[in-house]
């Protein structure tokens, strides 16, 4: 994993990143007047993604560019909401480290933009130049010949691609039909009183679908999008009924040398009634992974815990990193479990000889959405070509979990 741990030259087509900011109601903004500095912390950090919140009497309408200590400029984008908030990649720092950019009133420079490709009204498509990345199926994908129209699906992420194009997912498998690239149903659960699978697509009880984009978005720090999805009660007495509603925010960062994605679940009741979910060994966040590594010896599982498929079924981590052959080469994903996630560290489903992984809080025991409640899930995807590196994967845990600190400081700090 240090191959692709370690710098890599990007080779991006170049597309004008749409300016985007400039203070108002603060004072006028210049080059005297804002320092931003981050701080590693206890951690040496990598290709870190940091984010500064724009304080709340400011407001961001014009174009701002970013400079690092040495002036050189550094690509930045602005995300919206209440309060706006600027992000950026941080390459590498020590352990204790703390670096300066200065924010400036001024249009940017052309930066490259991680792609996003609408295809035939059905996907999105992610890509960094010419690599692809990942694809989220909004339309209805229609199953293989012989699968029965039970098994049609929408809202889920396949394929999914190493840096080097190698194809880590896979969809409708023959020996797991209902398997999926990345998807989030639910499994042992009830319903107004009555049990639907949401997982086990042959029993014809419960879908999940694509509802509508709420946006798109696209920059040189991250591309992605927030799309509502429904799950919905086939055989509900009363007719097919909504019974969770859910946004999925996804976005896909510009670093080249292993591909990082951000996957947000928010779930929340449909109406007045919760979902119950008993405790059982799968249901949650899972990934299929590539025909390759099927069989018990097809792919290795490693925990942050230094757990393996031998002993990590049923167990908690961190980070679960699976890897395994794939057009030759040792190729890999690793899953990054937010620690504010509910009963974060998570326990996982490790299938004993299927390239299978779950995060599965119902393992835990029983619980439930309720009216008025949201549950939040928050995971990051690594893509990666080369074996298993825990130490690498472990940093990247820690950015993600602990990013670096940003602060606005003036010539008093």
């Amino acid at each position: 994993m240090q191959a692709w741990f370690g710098a890599v030259t990007r080779r991006w087509s170049f597309a004008l990143f749409a300016a985007f900011s400039c203070f108002a109601g603060h004072g006028t903004l210049n080059a005297d007047e804002w320092t931003l500095e981050v701080s590693a912390g206890a951690h040496a950090r990598h290709n870190a993604i940091v984010r500064w919140a724009v304080p709340s009497d400011v407001k961001i309408s014009a174009p701002v560019r970013l400079l690092s200590e040495k002036g050189r400029e550094v690509a930045v984008q602005l995300e919206a909401g209440a309060p706006q908030t600027l992000a950026w990649i941080v390459p590498r720092m020590e352990a204790g480290a703390k670096a300066r950019y200065r924010l400036q009133s001024a249009a940017p420079r052309p930066f490259p933009t991680v792609g996003m490709d609408d295809i035939d009204g059905k996907q999105l498509q992610f890509s960094l130049g010419a690599k692809n990345v990942i694809r989220y199926n909004y339309g209805v994908m229609t199953p293989p010949a012989g699968f029965g129209p039970e098994y049609a699906r929408s809202g889920y992420l396949h394929p999914l691609w190493s840096p080097t194009g190698r194809v880590i997912s896979d969809d409708f498998p023959y020996n797991h039909k209902h398997h999926h690239g990345v998807w989030m149903p639910w499994t042992h659960s009830y319903f107004e009183g009555r049990k639907v699978d949401f997982w086990n697509s042959g029993k014809d009880e419960g879908i999940i679908e694509f509802v509508a984009f709420e946006s798109r978005t696209t920059g040189p720090i991250y591309s992605g999008f927030r799309a509502r999805q429904r799950f919905v009660h086939k055989t509900h007495p009363d007719g097919p009924k909504p019974v969770l509603q859910e946004v999925w925010d996804i976005k896909v960062y510009a670093v080249n040398e292993y591909f990082l994605i951000d996957f947000v679940s928010e779930q929340e009741c449909a109406g007045p009634s919760p979902l119950e979910l008993k405790k059982y060994r799968y249901g949650g966040f899972g990934f299929r992974g590539s025909l390759e590594w099927n069989g018990v010896e097809g792919v290795e599982f490693l925990t942050s815990e230094g757990k393996t498929r031998a002993d990590g079924h049923a167990t908690q981590a961190r980070w679960c990193e699976m890897n395994g052959e794939i057009l030759g080469r040792p190729t890999g994903i690793g899953f990054l479990c937010h620690p504010k996630n509910f009963r974060a560290p998570q326990h996982m489903r490790i299938h004993p000889h299927e390239p299978f992984f779950c995060w599965a809080p119902c393992q835990g025991g029983d619980f439930k959405i309720a009216p008025g409640e949201k549950y939040i899930s928050r995971y990051r995807l690594v893509l990666h070509d080369g074996p298993t590196d825990a130490a690498s994967m472990e940093s990247l845990w820690r950015d993600y979990a602990e990013p670096p600190r940003v602060r606005h400081v003036t010539d008093a700090d």
